[in-house]
């Protein structure tokens, strides 16, 4: 068996879930519970810029380990997205109800990943696995993060870094879900030639 059948294999295999990237991916999904505690508390807030810190790069890890292991897994691919949507959203969620972010924000990022999941669940039927991040995707969620960090620690000395960011991260969420859309619509075209042939 070839290097190239075996890491196909892998990746489809269903049993592999457990591995040190998924681990690694579900701890940032739970560090949302240790973060938003230590925000509560004004003489932890160095906890939780560690905690963001650590968030962030377990995003990079998560990958590295995975592609070094030769363990990437569809269970893999969608649970990475999900980490990131799941620690950022109950943040800012919370930053919202505090009066600290923006809600226009929240309200637009759970919607674009409803636009990206649901459409992604049903390809999924087809053997179409398309929910890992593009490139896009990647810049938008560390901007994303850095927008969170901002929101909860203010540089007063670059008082435009704040909404730079945020609107940053608009942009770049804007582009990942275009390119989604796009490339939901070249598999919509797939599936109906697919059918018509049949």
């Amino acid at each position: 068996m070839t290097e190239k059948k075996k890491r196909k294999k892998l990746t489809d295999d269903p049993t592999r879930i457990l591995t040190l990237a998924n681990i690694i991916s579900l701890l940032r999904a739970l560090s949302a519970i240790p973060i938003i505690y230590t925000i509560l508390i004004p003489e932890y807030q160095w906890l939780t810029a560690i905690l963001i810190i650590l968030a962030v790069l377990s995003d990079a890890l998560d990958g590295y380990f995975a592609r070094r292991a030769g363990e990437v897994t569809n269970f893999g691919k969608w649970l990475d997205p999900a980490a990131d949507f799941i620690v950022i959203t109950a943040i800012v969620l919370y930053l919202v109800v505090m009066g600290l972010f923006p809600k226009w924000f929240f309200i637009f990022y759970v919607i674009r990943h409803l636009f990206i999941a649901v459409p992604a669940i049903y390809f999924l039927n087809y053997g179409h696995h398309v929910l890992s991040a593009n490139m896009w995707g990647k810049w938008a969620t560390g901007i994303s993060a850095l927008t969170v960090f901002l929101h909860i620690f203010e540089f007063h000395a670059i008082p435009w870094l704040k909404v730079g960011s945020l609107y940053s991260a608009f942009g770049l969420l804007v582009i990942s879900l275009l390119l989604y859309i796009k490339l939901y619509t070249t598999i919509i075209l797939e599936i109906r030639r697919k059918n018509d042939a049949e």
